[in-house]
């Protein structure tokens, strides 16, 4: 309430100044329905003036992305600067941690206190990632999490899919496309189960297999830290021991996996789902060596998280709201 004058508040309320005196200073003199609205007026022009004060000092917003070369948080990043540079009031910065590694990214969280007004993160559910959130709120710090979440975590609010129905939906579409009845092995190629979306798409894709389709059956689990090369090297090693009827991959390292299937020559022999529609995997679906991309929209997901973040800086609560899965085809491909 400091922050609108005596004056400001005695005009929007219809009082005098000296009634407002009162009111502000706790004396008597003054009826209770005039104090409430006295009140009741302070409040809102000071919480208007301290939002004025803070789009004319900027909202800083940061954003923490795992470092490397996949694909899809290189566009996460793009839309997040572009979607913050839409807000004049909005200044965002990037910071690249390496993937997978807890302290590096608690570490990355704590030296953000005090230098940002929030941060949006896509981090590991980790005790180490859970405390430096947690110090990050109690210093006044919002933070969301994005594209996987740390439910257990002090942040405001989650930014992405429902990772365990992507996992149940690539599932469906190999059980659906694979012909039935006769066992079949399956192959499943994960970033890390240290990403909770990672282990929820994982858990997705079991549970419906063993539902609905249980002669695919997956025998080989293979963990490549979202690295396109790891992928290669083990996609070659899995084909030298047997072609599989089809592949899902949970993360990152398609272009990896798909390499290896076109030099094996059984690009069009496997089918192939993944995540994320990127320049690689948009031309792996034109030359028919993936099947089907679950687009998650990185560009609707930054919308998402600079929209709530800065509403958090103002102290405005927003809906937050689910991006929805999509399948991507060869005939179904839009337009860049």
């Amino acid at each position: 309430m400091s922050h609108a004058t005596i004056t400001a508040i005695a005009e929007a309320a219809g009082v005098s100044t000296a009634t407002v005196d009162r009111v502000l200073n706790g004396r008597d003199g003054v009826r209770s329905l005039t104090r409430d609205h006295v009140l009741a007026v302070a409040r809102k022009l000071g919480h208007e003036a301290q939002a004025d004060q803070q789009s004319q000092a900027g909202i800083r917003l940061s954003f923490v992305l795992p470092a490397g070369d996949n694909s899809f948080m290189a566009l996460l990043h793009e839309h997040l600067l572009v979607e913050a540079q839409c807000r004049p009031e909005v200044h965002a910065r990037i910071h690249l941690v390496e993937g997978f590694n807890a302290e590096k990214l608690a570490a990355q969280l704590h030296q953000l206190k005090g230098n940002t007004d929030a941060v949006g993160l896509v981090g590991l559910d980790h005790p180490q990632v859970r405390e430096a959130i947690a110090a990050l709120q109690a210093s006044g710090v919002h933070v969301c999490t994005l594209v996987s979440d740390i439910p257990t975590s002090s942040r405001i609010a989650y930014v992405g899919i429902d990772n365990r129905a992507a996992g149940r939906l690539a599932a469906w579409l190999l059980g659906r496309f694979l012909p039935q009845g006769e066992t079949r092995e399956v192959a499943v190629f994960l970033g890390s189960l240290a990403y909770r979306g990672h282990e929820e798409r994982e858990m997705g894709f079991r549970a419906l297999l063993s539902e609905e389709f249980p002669h695919l059956r997956i025998t080989r689990m293979l963990e490549i830290g979202d690295d396109r090369t790891r992928a290669y090297e083990l996609t070659r090693q899995m084909l030298e021991q047997g072609t599989p009827a089809g592949i899902y991959n949970i993360g990152a390292g398609n272009s990896g996996i798909g390499r290896a299937l076109q030099e094996a020559g059984v690009h069009r022999q496997i089918m192939f789902v993944g995540h994320d529609l990127t320049d690689t995997s948009r031309q792996f679906l034109l030359d028919r060596t993936m099947d089907a991309v679950i687009e998650q929209n990185p560009r609707v997901e930054a919308r998402e998280a600079v929209r709530l973040l800065a509403s958090a800086v103002r102290g405005q609560t927003e809906p937050t709201y689910m991006p929805r899965l999509q399948v991507i085809f060869r005939e179904n491909i839009p337009l860049n």
